[in-house]
């Protein structure tokens, strides 16, 4: 097991690209394309118009939750709004992420903290949370194959970065 400790330890909000006090639905201009999840529990309105549908409990709980998110990936590519589309597929791809995180790890724990940030061993082997990130999965390379969303990614990283 590893000493490495996660980087969410030596973050520094300062430095970061997205802010809580921002609109990127007023301000779009502001937001950027990150890479992985970043900004997802940060830009608002689309944390607080999505980020209530985003559940991976069991397969059933993901497969609702989901078609819902896509459902709302669809509807801002079709008002022409990136930044919620792009919203989106990011949560689309942490639900991939943390169930594959609670399929991994006992309670979806990867470090313990009160031993200097070792890597706990993984193995817990719950299929029920495999299949959910397999269903979040799914979705997510649905969206991003998405030929509107992956123009409008391109255009949006060429103007905006």
């Amino acid at each position: 097991m590893g000493t490495k400790q996660p980087s969410y330890l030596n973050f520094r909000s300062d430095e970061y690209a997205w802010k809580s006090d921002i609109n990127y639905r007023e301000h779009p201009e502001l937001y950027k394309v990150g890479k992985g999840e970043q900004g997802v529990l940060i830009c608002e309105p689309y944390k607080t118009e999505i980020g209530p549908y985003w559940r991976s409990r069991n397969s059933e709980i993901a497969t609702e939750s989901s078609n819902k998110i896509f459902q709302m990936f669809i509807s801002y590519l079709d008002r022409d709004d990136f930044v919620g589309a792009d919203m989106a597929r990011t949560y689309l791809q942490m639900g991939f992420t943390r169930a594959r995180r609670y399929f991994n790890y006992k309670g979806g724990k990867k470090y313990d903290s009160e031993n200097d940030y070792q890597l706990l061993e993984r193995g817990t082997i719950d299929l029920e949370k495999a299949r959910s990130a397999e269903i979040y999965k799914i979705k997510w390379k649905e969206a991003e194959n998405n030929v509107k969303y992956s123009k409008m990614k391109e255009q949006w990283k060429r103007d905006h970065g």
